[in-house]
């Protein structure tokens, strides 16, 4: 009996513990719901970030991009002015030379003994010279300080013989002058910085003087500045307006991995070709460590349609094409949509013609998950970031 009882109270505590731990996991659950459930309830309210661009005034453009080839800024053939055989070759192709540097020498013997003779002839005429007006002036002198003494035949014969020495003396250094320009010639120098783009004659090699219009001289040396070179390319009369003296353009050469140079706008034609409708331009491009070779294929980058200092925003931000509209974060951070309208349009910016004020935010990106009227977060977004 005293057993009985003993398991009837035994089982009724366990009943109680059983409750109460039941109980206490309950309890345990219910504070961990609410905890979990706390951050949703937190994260409903949580404003959305939008990500915006800045109204900016900017300077908006289009380029047209020009294939052209390079060529130099000047080029010329080096004949001899006199027949003769090469006796030194200073130089060879590929090398670069400075204005008035020796490239070549020419030997004529001939002319070195025409210029002998040549001044020969000057040094007599000089002495005949000399004798003649030395006595003319004596005669002329005694005449002076006693009048009648020397008969006036005698004076006129010593006048005349000092007149015809003196021409004689004349003629004798502009022969000797003319042999000495001649012996110049023999020396063939550069005519400006540049490179040696050919050489066509070796030491021994006889040289026709290159001076009469039916000679097929063969020229020494080809010389052209390559520190300096010029881009012709044709324009399109619809930008022919965009084309200014001095304007800055970007070159690209694809055969050096794309890399961009800076030319000038050095000249144009003025005149648009009936045939092709265009204006040959050139650009100038500064090419001081010879990376540029005339013969490579290059790029003009052509500025047209410029419009300066215009109100600008990404093209990302604009929906629409008939009606183009932008979401604008106003001051009190909601967002409003915008009807506005566009003018240029380049790759990356639209120009506003009106709708937008400088500094006004735009959104960019997914537009769809904002409404007019939300609350939002403003970020502001670099263009790489776009």
């Amino acid at each position: 009996m005293k057993f009985k009882i003993a398991n009837a109270q035994f089982g009724n505590r366990f009943k109680i513990m059983v409750a109460v731990f039941v109980i206490g996991l309950g309890g345990l659950w219910a504070v961990h719901y609410a905890l979990a459930q706390a951050p949703m309830c937190a994260d409903s309210i949580v404003i959305p970030t939008a990500g915006v661009a800045k109204v900016t005034r900017e300077d908006l453009f289009k380029q047209v991009t020009i294939a052209a080839e390079f060529r130099p800024n000047e080029e010329v053939s080096l004949h001899a002015k006199v027949s003769g055989y090469v006796s030194k070759m200073n130089v060879d192709f590929g090398d670069t030379v400075k204005a008035g540097q020796l490239m070549a020498t020419i030997e004529v013997p001939e002319l070195q003994a025409e210029l002998e003779t040549a001044q020969a002839a000057k040094q007599k005429a000089e002495a005949d010279y000399n004798n003649a007006h030395l006595i003319y002036s004596r005669l002329l002198a005694v005449n002076k300080d006693h009048p009648n003494l020397v008969a006036q035949q005698e004076l006129d014969t010593a006048q005349a013989n000092d007149l015809t020495t003196s021409a004689t003396i004349a003629a004798a250094k502009a022969n000797f002058e003319k042999f000495q320009a001649m012996i110049n010639y023999t020396q063939i120098t550069a005519p400006f910085d540049g490179v040696v783009t050919h050489r066509y004659a070796d030491p021994g090699t006889l040289i026709q003087a290159g001076t009469a219009s039916d000679s097929q001289a063969l020229p020494l040396v080809r010389v052209s500045d390559n520190y300096r070179l010029r881009l012709d390319f044709p324009v399109t009369v619809d930008y022919v307006k965009d084309v200014q003296l001095g304007d800055a353009v970007a070159v690209r050469v694809d055969s050096l991995n794309n890399k961009t140079f800076t030319g000038t706008i050095s000249r144009f034609t003025r005149e648009v070709d009936d045939k092709t409708r265009t204006m040959i331009t050139e650009v100038e491009v500064p090419n001081q460590n010879l990376e540029l070779m005339p013969g490579m294929y290059a790029n003009v980058v052509l500025k047209v349609e410029k419009h300066p200092q215009v109100l600008a925003i990404p093209v990302e931000a604009v929906s629409g094409e008939k009606s183009p509209t932008v979401l604008v974060v106003n001051r009190d951070h909601q967002i409003e949509e915008r009807a506005v309208q566009l003018g240029l349009e380049t790759p990356e910016k639209f120009e506003v013609l009106s709708g937008l004020q400088e500094g006004d935010l735009v959104v960019v990106g997914n537009r769809a998950q904002f409404q007019a009227g939300e609350k939002v977060e403003p970020r502001l977004l670099t263009a790489a970031a776009r």
